[in-house]
């Protein structure tokens, strides 16, 4: 069963102006193994937990550092949890999150459901 669904839509190159802007909010935004990557990429995965936190319905509980957007062998995206963030999740009994990302031109997307099990 569909517990919530999310989506958010990033102007990459306002997102830019933002790190440029505050050189520390790249390491508030994402995980060690997030911040090399693209400003594309950077831009999809931060779509990607603000559309996470839509589909969870609140965003007590759940932090930019305990969530990190990986990509498994045939390059499909997920969620990856930690701590407290990890905790939250299962405590709304989520089972399962589907995660679409993708960018064109100057805009990044993200999109997420969260199914919990009867």
């Amino acid at each position: 069963m569909i517990f919530g669904i999310g989506v958010d839509l990033v102007d990459i190159q306002r997102f830019e102006k933002a790190l440029d802007q505050t050189p520390k909010l790249r390491d508030r935004l994402f995980t060690e193994s997030e911040r090399e990557l693209s400003l594309q990429s950077l831009a999809a995965r931060f779509a990607a937990k603000e559309a996470l936190v839509k589909a969870v319905g609140k965003a007590k509980g759940l932090s930019f550092q305990g969530v990190s957007v990986a990509k498994d062998q045939d390059g499909k995206p997920y969620f990856e949890f930690t701590g407290e963030t990890e905790q939250t999740i299962k405590s709304h009994g989520i089972s399962q999150l589907h995660l679409s990302l993708s960018h064109d031109g100057n805009m990044a997307v993200a999109y997420v459901v969260a199914e919990v099990t009867n």
